[in-house]
């Protein structure tokens, strides 16, 4: 695991729905996944949100109307990573029911997934490139002492 810095600043919107994840998702806890999927220095801002203005978001950067897991909104790749990550709870919880994961085990793996989509990675260009992201998230995963989110 490299040490690389980081600036973090974590949000909840203002809905019952995000705010009532903020006692799971500690400074600490979203440091150090975010670290672990870090290979430069970054600048992040992680915001939870409810599924209104999930969908809002989804809807305006990706012409997809739905809410959705994470949103990625990269600015910067080099020298500093800058971005956004953007966390439906809803949905986060909802998946993670679905998966039978721990709703800790399913935040780690979608801020791992969002800070590598930070720094250039991309799953949707070919099948290729999303074999390669889906084997480095399930390695980052199981550093972290986490099931590979992929096993089924």
């Amino acid at each position: 695991m490299s040490l690389n810095q980081l600036q973090l600043t974590l949000q909840f919107g203002p809905s019952a729905e995000a705010t009532a994840h903020r006692e799971l998702l500690t400074r600490a806890k979203v440091t150090t996944w975010i670290r672990h999927a870090l290979a430069v220095d970054a600048e992040i801002t992680v915001r939870i949100v409810d599924s209104e203005e999930g969908q809002k978001l989804n809807r305006e950067f990706r012409k997809k109307d739905y809410a959705t897991n994470v949103l990625t909104f990269d600015y910067q790749q080099e020298p500093t990573v800058q971005a956004d990550l953007v966390l439906c709870a809803p949905v986060v919880e909802r998946e993670a029911q679905e998966q039978n994961k721990t709703l800790e085990e399913h935040y780690a793996h979608l801020l791992v997934h969002g800070t590598l989509h930070a720094q250039g990675w991309d799953h949707e260009t070919s099948e290729e490139d999303a074999d390669e992201m889906e084997a480095y998230e399930s390695d980052i995963m199981k550093e972290m002492g986490y099931q590979d989110p992929y096993a089924q």
